[in-house]
Protein backbone atom coordinates (compact mmCIF):
# COMPACT_ATOMS: atom_id res chain seq x y z
CA UNK A 1 0.00 0.00 0.00
CA UNK A 2 2.97 2.17 0.52
CA UNK A 3 3.99 2.00 -3.21
CA UNK A 4 0.46 3.50 -3.93
CA UNK A 5 0.08 6.47 -1.36
CA UNK A 6 1.87 8.90 -3.63
CA UNK A 7 -0.28 8.16 -6.78
CA UNK A 8 -3.83 7.85 -4.60
CA UNK A 9 -2.27 11.41 -3.40
CA UNK A 10 -1.82 12.57 -6.85
CA UNK A 11 -5.48 11.82 -7.62
CA UNK A 12 -7.05 12.87 -5.15
CA UNK A 13 -5.31 16.69 -5.73
CA UNK A 14 -6.16 16.12 -9.27
CA UNK A 15 -9.36 15.49 -8.28
CA UNK A 16 -9.79 18.53 -5.61
CA UNK A 17 -8.28 20.86 -8.52
CA UNK A 18 -11.14 19.68 -10.75
CA UNK A 19 -13.83 19.80 -8.63
CA UNK A 20 -12.94 23.15 -7.48
CA UNK A 21 -12.14 24.93 -10.21
CA UNK A 22 -15.56 24.70 -11.33
CA UNK A 23 -17.10 25.12 -8.44
CA UNK A 24 -14.76 28.03 -8.10
CA UNK A 25 -16.19 29.55 -11.46
CA UNK A 26 -19.57 29.02 -11.02
CA UNK A 27 -19.17 31.12 -7.70
CA UNK A 28 -16.74 33.80 -8.61
CA UNK A 29 -17.96 33.97 -12.75
CA UNK A 30 -19.92 36.67 -13.62
CA UNK A 31 -23.35 36.43 -14.40
CA UNK A 32 -24.25 38.08 -17.06
CA UNK A 33 -26.46 36.12 -19.54
CA UNK A 34 -27.45 37.86 -22.87
CA UNK A 35 -28.54 36.33 -26.63
CA UNK A 36 -24.92 35.81 -27.91
CA UNK A 37 -23.80 34.30 -25.20
CA UNK A 38 -25.93 31.73 -25.23
CA UNK A 39 -25.78 31.10 -29.20
CA UNK A 40 -24.39 28.38 -30.48
CA UNK A 41 -20.48 29.16 -31.58
CA UNK A 42 -18.89 26.81 -34.64
CA UNK A 43 -15.26 27.77 -35.08
CA UNK A 44 -15.73 31.45 -35.78
CA UNK A 45 -18.36 31.15 -38.88
CA UNK A 46 -22.24 31.70 -38.52
CA UNK A 47 -24.12 28.09 -37.40
CA UNK A 48 -25.36 25.93 -39.57
CA UNK A 49 -29.19 26.73 -39.74
CA UNK A 50 -30.98 23.41 -38.53
CA UNK A 51 -34.44 22.28 -39.58
CA UNK A 52 -37.77 22.18 -37.63
CA UNK A 53 -37.38 18.21 -36.66
CA UNK A 54 -33.57 17.41 -36.92
CA UNK A 55 -32.64 16.82 -40.40
CA UNK A 56 -29.16 16.17 -41.80
CA UNK A 57 -25.66 17.05 -40.51
CA UNK A 58 -22.65 18.45 -42.26
CA UNK A 59 -20.28 15.64 -43.01
CA UNK A 60 -17.57 17.86 -43.20
CA UNK A 61 -16.94 17.96 -39.54
CA UNK A 62 -17.14 13.93 -39.27
CA UNK A 63 -14.57 13.55 -42.20
CA UNK A 64 -12.20 16.29 -40.65
CA UNK A 65 -12.32 14.08 -36.96
CA UNK A 66 -11.97 11.06 -38.95
CA UNK A 67 -8.57 12.31 -40.65
CA UNK A 68 -7.38 13.48 -37.07
CA UNK A 69 -8.06 10.31 -35.44
CA UNK A 70 -6.21 8.51 -38.55
CA UNK A 71 -3.04 10.38 -38.21
CA UNK A 72 -3.36 10.05 -34.15
CA UNK A 73 -3.39 6.67 -34.83
CA UNK A 74 0.12 6.93 -37.34
CA UNK A 75 1.54 8.75 -34.62
CA UNK A 76 1.19 5.54 -32.33
CA UNK A 77 2.61 2.98 -34.52
CA UNK A 78 5.12 5.39 -35.41
CA UNK A 79 6.61 5.12 -31.74
CA UNK A 80 7.74 1.47 -31.34
CA UNK A 81 8.87 1.50 -35.09
CA UNK A 82 11.29 4.84 -34.01
CA UNK A 83 12.46 2.96 -30.92
CA UNK A 84 13.24 -0.48 -32.45
CA UNK A 85 14.54 0.88 -35.80
CA UNK A 86 18.09 -0.24 -35.64
CA UNK A 87 16.87 -3.96 -34.91
CA UNK A 88 14.04 -3.97 -37.21
CA UNK A 89 16.50 -3.88 -40.43
CA UNK A 90 15.30 -3.92 -44.22
CA UNK A 91 12.24 -5.03 -43.54
CA UNK A 92 11.09 -3.14 -40.86
CA UNK A 93 11.74 0.24 -42.84
CA UNK A 94 10.11 -1.52 -45.96
CA UNK A 95 7.18 -2.26 -43.35
CA UNK A 96 7.08 1.21 -42.49
CA UNK A 97 6.69 2.77 -46.00
CA UNK A 98 3.90 0.46 -47.17
CA UNK A 99 2.13 1.36 -43.88
CA UNK A 100 3.08 5.62 -44.54
CA UNK A 101 1.93 5.00 -48.24
CA UNK A 102 -1.19 3.23 -47.64
CA UNK A 103 -2.15 6.18 -45.06
CA UNK A 104 -1.66 8.99 -46.70
CA UNK A 105 -3.33 7.66 -50.20
CA UNK A 106 -6.68 8.20 -48.16
CA UNK A 107 -5.93 11.19 -46.54
CA UNK A 108 -4.98 12.58 -50.45
CA UNK A 109 -7.71 11.23 -51.87
CA UNK A 110 -9.77 13.60 -49.28
CA UNK A 111 -7.67 16.62 -49.67
CA UNK A 112 -8.27 16.22 -53.64
CA UNK A 113 -11.58 16.12 -52.91
CA UNK A 114 -12.28 18.82 -51.18
CA UNK A 115 -12.92 17.16 -47.80
CA UNK A 116 -10.32 19.31 -45.70
CA UNK A 117 -11.30 22.51 -47.32
CA UNK A 118 -13.52 25.16 -44.86
CA UNK A 119 -15.28 27.33 -47.28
Amino acid sequence: MDLYAPMIGLIVIAAAFAVGSVVLSAVVGPKRYHRARLDSYECGIEPTPQPVGGGRIPIKYYLTAMTFIIFDIEIIFLYPWAVRFDHLGVFGFVAMVTFLFLITVPFVYEWRRGGLDWD
